[in-house]
């Protein structure tokens, strides 16, 4: 009987020691709760910092170069990244024809969207569901949240220079400081990184900045931050 007892004993011990051993070979859940082997590259970021120099960001390469620069920090270099920014006048770039397809993914592996359509809400289902985007979302190439409504300082305006479809304005007026050459004179369109504030709670088309000097984009809640994508 003790024989017994010690045999059925050995079979648990050693049971539970295999479950032990097959539960600590197992890949570790990041942050978000995904199991590591179902986390996705990131794709999409707001950039931690902006360039400096206001709205003044070298054009579309200039920009463009950014995002590729901050995407290497972290270690996705690899990929081709591009800024979300439209332009103006002849030859006018839509940010939405400048970015790929989707899906994208933040720092954490999450979807911020399955397609153009779903980002912008191209179809009155699309735009009622709405993408996913706010402050719990939309990180920085380090994995970290973007100062919104209520923080200090706030630096939610994000730089597009877009309609809200993600297209390029057709009128007169400046709203991409010079096709993104500007430090002093023009106006910048700019979206709400935490969609909070601003009337309609955009992520991409919120409202114009106050200038497009660095004092003039910090007056207004913003520090010259980007959306960068990486091209699918």
């Amino acid at each position: 009987m003790k024989t017994g007892r010690f045999f059925g004993a050995g079979v648990a011990v050693v049971m539970v020691t295999g479950s032990l051993v097959a539960f600590a070979q197992q890949p570790a859940a990041p942050a978000g709760g995904q199991p590591a082997a179902a986390r996705q590259p990131m794709s999409f970021f707001v950039t931690s910092v902006g360039k400096g120099d206001g709205a003044n960001l070298g054009g579309l390469a200039g920009a463009d170069a950014h995002c590729q620069a901050l995407a290497a920090t972290a270690g996705q270099g690899g990929a081709v990244w591009r800024a979300y920014l439209s332009t103006q006048g002849p030859n006018a770039v839509s940010a939405r024809d400048r970015i790929g397809s989707g899906p994208w993914h933040n720092f954490r592996g999450q979807v911020i969207s399955a397609n153009l359509g779903v980002l912008h809400g191209d179809t009155i289902e699309q735009a009622r569901i709405g993408n996913p985007l706010g402050k719990q979302l939309a990180l920085t190439e380090k994995g970290e949240m973007v100062n919104g409504v209520g923080d200090k300082p706030n630096v939610h305006d994000i730089l597009t220079g877009s309609t809200a479809d993600g297209r390029a304005f057709t009128d007169t007026a400046d709203h991409t400081c010079n096709n993104w050459t500007s430090n002093n004179a023009g106006s910048a369109q700019v979206g709400h990184s935490d969609k909070q504030g601003g009337g309609n709670s955009s992520w991409n088309s919120t409202h114009a900045s106050k200038g497009c000097s660095q004092d003039n984009l910090v007056a207004t809640g913003g520090a010259g931050l980007l959306y960068c994508f990486a091209v699918k």
